[in-house]
């Protein structure tokens, strides 16, 4: 560990212009790179979104998506009105535990996902509709507004699912939280992608999350609890329908 978070305007010779078609995938692998060879230790900040994508010389869509890809890689945490920080590597251990004992038996590894966010996140919601602030219910708002515009769009619509879930744990305010599930997220990407194509999968889950939504914005914590418990009955009744095909 660092004294305390590197000063982010000290980090300007890590990072070159980036040139190629996948973009993000470049700034993800300097990141890592400085991680590796600590310039870059646990407890350092990164620069700003603004900052990153004007060192790099690319658009701020691809230093958000180079972000999201080092917080699914277990590198990065980001905590909203703080900024994004290097983490300790322990959240890619959890990760790559957790992917193994899902693909040994992908369909029982599934139901067991499910059962596994029915403990966490009716919890995490009804925690959440007591703590959430206007910026992170901005954000979940933002989610509902680009799924609902993306029933078609199936990386679109799983993406700002997956903010609106994330955005939740978030609110809970315990770092701990918000690592577990980001520890899931691979694998809550690709349910997510298997059942995006069951006969009225993205609507059913829409109506849920707008119940979600609206439990949090009433400050109404049971309401929250149960609206996600229906909606993770949901997930598991259209995974259900993917099995049995």
């Amino acid at each position: 560990m660092t004294d305390g978070p590197a000063d982010p305007q000290n980090a300007t010779l890590l990072y070159r212009v980036v040139r190629t078609s996948r973009l993000y995938e470049q700034i993800v692998h300097q990141v890592e790179d400085s991680i590796l060879k600590g310039q870059l230790k646990p407890g350092d900040q990164l620069p700003a979104e603004r900052e990153l994508a004007l060192r790099f010389g690319v658009s701020r869509t691809a230093v958000r998506e180079a972000v999201k890809a080092l917080r699914e890689k277990g590198l990065v945490e980001a905590y909203s009105g703080r900024g994004t920080f290097v983490t300790d590597g322990t959240s890619q251990a959890a990760r790559q535990s957790l992917d193994l004992m899902i693909r040994i038996n992908p369909q029982e590894g599934s139901a067991n996902l499910i059962g596994l966010r029915l403990v966490l996140e009716p919890e995490i919601a009804g925690l959440a509709a007591s703590r959430i602030e206007e910026q992170l219910l901005s954000t979940m708002r933002e989610a509902v507004a680009v799924m609902d515009r993306s029933l078609q769009d199936r990386e679109s619509y799983i993406e700002a699912d997956l903010d609106f879930h994330l955005a939740l744990a978030e609110a809970v305010g315990n770092p701990l939280i918000l690592s577990l599930l980001d520890s899931i997220v691979g694998l809550l990407r690709e349910q997510r992608s298997r059942i995006f194509n069951v006969r009225g999968g993205p609507q059913r889950g829409q109506y849920h999350h707008k119940r979600i939504l609206a439990a949090i914005e009433r400050r109404d914590a049971e309401a929250a609890r149960e609206a996600m418990r229906a909606h993770l009955k949901q997930v598991l009744e259209d995974s259900s329908a993917v099995g049995n095909k």
